[in-house]
């Protein structure tokens, strides 16, 4: 499966850290070798990196790394192809325009037999699946919200609805992201954890790799991290329930339909590395 990571905080963040052990999933510490990309939020811009190759040994993804970019929006995403050939227009994240924003998504799964009806506002570059959920997404939106962006609870139950829909064609878990919140759908396996005072050391479970966030952050910070299979593994992380749409804003999940967890337990990098 591919493996995806998002970030939310209610601060502008770098993620250099959490990207040094979701980096070396992409040949090092797992087999996932046909291309990755991040997306940053920056207020109404959004910077895209993407790279076909994989990202344990992209010169893209080491300027990443080491460059601390700072946002309240990250997606990122790490692929194993099942639908298209390995080539820049089928690497995620994919980015639209709708409403006078951009939207980033990036999918983790396989959706069989799917070929939505794309009236031509929003058509696919690339030939993945899941690129076309994406259009067929923000076509639902444009057409169900004419007048322009509806309340965050209205957005969650439409998403919500068309997640149920693309969903009977196969795994759909997937990071959606506006700018103003991070929405992560959990089909079959996707944890988070919020980190905030008072802030731990942590130790990545894909690099011997350790930070203490007491020295980097202030107080009042507070910063969510979802991935596919937990980054680290010190640090408790949530299972998200299977069939569960999340938003988060400001760094923590937001009460707009869905109870965002069903357990706490100690992250272990299982599955697929």
């Amino acid at each position: 499966m591919c493996q995806l990571l998002g970030m939310n905080c209610n601060v502008p963040t770098d993620i250099c850290f959490s990207f040094a052990g979701f980096q070396a999933r992409g040949g090092v510490t797992d087999h996932h070798r046909d291309g990755w990309g991040i997306a940053f939020f920056e207020g109404r811009g959004v910077r895209v990196f993407l790279d076909p190759q994989p990202s344990a040994n992209s010169p893209v993804a080491e300027l990443v790394r080491n460059y601390p970019i700072r946002s309240l929006n990250v997606i990122a995403h790490i692929r194993k192809a099942t639908q298209g050939q390995v080539r820049l227009d089928n690497t995620h994240p994919f980015q639209r325009e709708l409403w006078g924003r951009y939207w980033i998504f990036a999918h983790n799964g396989n959706l069989l037999d799917y070929a939505p009806a794309l009236t031509g506002r929003f058509l696919p570059v690339g030939s993945t699946d899941s690129e076309a959920a994406f259009c067929h997404i923000l076509q639902c939106l444009a057409q169900r919200f004419p007048d322009g962006p509806p309340s965050a609870v209205a957005l969650h139950e439409t998403l919500r609805e068309l997640t149920i829909e693309i969903g009977q064609h196969g795994e759909f878990n997937y990071l959606l992201s506006d700018g103003e919140h991070l929405f992560a759908h959990c089909s079959s396996r996707l944890a988070f954890i919020v980190r905030e005072a008072p802030f731990t050391v942590a130790h990545l479970a894909d690099q011997d790799m350790t930070v203490d966030f007491s020295r980097h952050t202030t107080p009042n910070d507070r910063v969510a991290v979802i991935a596919t299979v937990p980054l680290t593994d010190n640090e408790t992380w949530q299972q998200m329930t299977p069939g569960s749409l999340v938003a988060f804003r400001h760094g923590a999940p937001v009460p707009l339909g869905d109870t965002p967890t069903i357990a706490s337990q100690p992250s272990r990098a299982t599955g697929s590395r």
